[in-house]
């Protein structure tokens, strides 16, 4: 029998984790890692302007009351504020969310993870989690974060007293945006292993949906095809948790099963193609 040379290898003596918690460890590296890339930093400075801009407009009018008349400080407001953020969840939901899995299986690493003690549910979850919490950073925080500068400058919280229904819908509209579009972004990361090719398929995706609404809505006269439109399903959504009237005749219960047939599709892909078989070459 040969010596052995190497007696490096000893059983592990340090802390372990409680099992289920494989996914924090996946959400922790990915969410520091993107902050080290400057690009993303300025992504989410330029993101955070339309609250600086909100925010002295509603300082102006409490204030100079005067000023009421010309920007009125009421739930049409927040409810903007939400849908403008639209945007930027957008552009942040590309550059995070395209190479979240793609890079994994360009490089293999999908190996790594599901050959270890990790269940797929819980590398999802970790993926997931790096895109929600930058998607919450540029949607749900500044956007509560605005209602508490309006009642900071008020004084009083007599504007939350006038409208109980403005928190549960900011917090509502904006969950809905964040999973939606974390769901999707990371079922068609999982279908390549390209971060540019996913980019210009949701990309092309969203347009291609908002051509075909624009279309329809042309040639049926009218705007009942709301549904084609991912942005116009969050607007009907919108209007009914904000308590505003109806801007298209799209019955809210239609884009409410479109939302979540997009959700129930993008989790049958994630099941299908991130496995455990792909250790097996």
């Amino acid at each position: 029998m040969s010596p052995v040379h190497d007696q490096s290898y000893r059983r592990y003596t340090g802390p372990r984790r409680p099992a289920g918690r494989a996914w924090t460890v996946i959400a922790a590296s990915g969410i520091r890692s993107l902050l080290s890339r400057k690009v993303f930093i300025g992504l989410l400075a330029l993101s955070w302007l339309p609250f600086l801009v909100r925010t002295v407009q509603i300082y102006a009018v409490t204030t100079y009351p005067q000023a009421r008349q010309v920007l009125p400080i009421d739930v049409r407001l927040f409810e903007r504020f939400v849908e403008a953020q639209g945007l930027f969840a957008f552009f942040v939901t590309v550059y995070v969310g395209a190479g979240l899995v793609a890079n994994d299986r360009r490089a293999n690493a999908l190996q790594v993870y599901l050959a270890k003690p990790i269940q797929r549910s819980e590398y999802i979850a970790g993926k997931l989690a790096i895109l929600m919490t930058y998607l919450a950073l540029v949607t749900l925080v500044p956007s509560l974060l605005l209602v508490v500068m309006q009642l900071v400058f008020a004084g009083t919280l007599a504007f939350l007293g006038e409208h109980p229904g403005l928190v549960p819908a900011i917090v509502v509209s904006s969950l809905i945006r964040i999973i939606v579009a974390s769901l999707t972004m990371l079922a068609l990361s999982s279908l390549s292993r390209s971060s540019r090719y996913v980019a210009v398929l949701y990309t092309g995706v969203i347009f291609f949906a908002e051509a075909m609404y624009a279309v329809l809505l042309v040639a049926m006269g009218s705007n009942r095809v709301a549904w084609m439109s991912l942005a116009r399903n969050f607007e009907v959504i919108n209007d009914a948790l904000f308590g505003q009237a109806a801007r298209y005749e799209t019955p809210l219960a239609v884009c409410v099963i479109v939302l979540l047939g997009l959700a129930a599709l993008s989790v049958s892909v994630l099941e299908r193609t991130i496995r455990g078989v792909e250790i097996v070459k």
